[in-house]
């Protein structure tokens, strides 16, 4: 059975995206996805979208790769390593509670409690990576300031 993906899904993979050209984060399969809708008109027949489960785990993925990324500029980090590192742990949190719920989705697409369910999971885990980044891109801005004093 196939379904239409609300669209917070797909502006939350198009945000956790937009950090690969800043970050060098990599989500080819994720890219490829959001991308298909911005090509024009396609020879695919309409009305059909992607199977549920694929788009789950093309999120699932998705938040696992900047996960990777995530732990790895916590550590490094020498200004906002507490913070980071909780930031870090919010985005895992959130990210189980969006695969669950797109699981769950997945499996009964027609409910209107797990469409809702999802969609709140995904605005979450939006608002878990956006901190991220920030306290990362702030990360970036001290370890920069620090190497102009001399």
């Amino acid at each position: 059975y196939r379904i239409r993906w609300p669209s917070i899904v797909l502006l939350l993979l198009k945000r956790i995206i937009q950090t690969d050209k800043n970050l060098g984060f990599s989500f080819p399969k994720v890219t490829t996805l959001v991308n298909t809708s911005n090509k024009g008109p396609s020879g695919k027949k309409k009305g059909r979208s992607k199977k549920a489960h694929v788009l789950a785990a093309s999120v699932e993925q998705a938040t696992q790769n900047f996960l990777e990324k995530g732990d790895q500029i916590a550590k490094e980090s020498q200004d906002l390593k507490e913070e980071l590192i909780a930031a870090v742990e919010d985005v895992r949190k959130q990210g189980e509670t969006m695969r669950i719920a797109s699981s769950e989705f997945a499996d009964d697409p027609c409910s209107s409690v797990k469409r809702g369910t999802m969609v709140r999971a995904a605005r979450a885990l939006l608002s878990a990576v956006t901190r991220l980044l920030i306290l990362a891109d702030m990360a970036d801005v001290m370890r920069l300031l620090s190497h102009l004093k001399i």
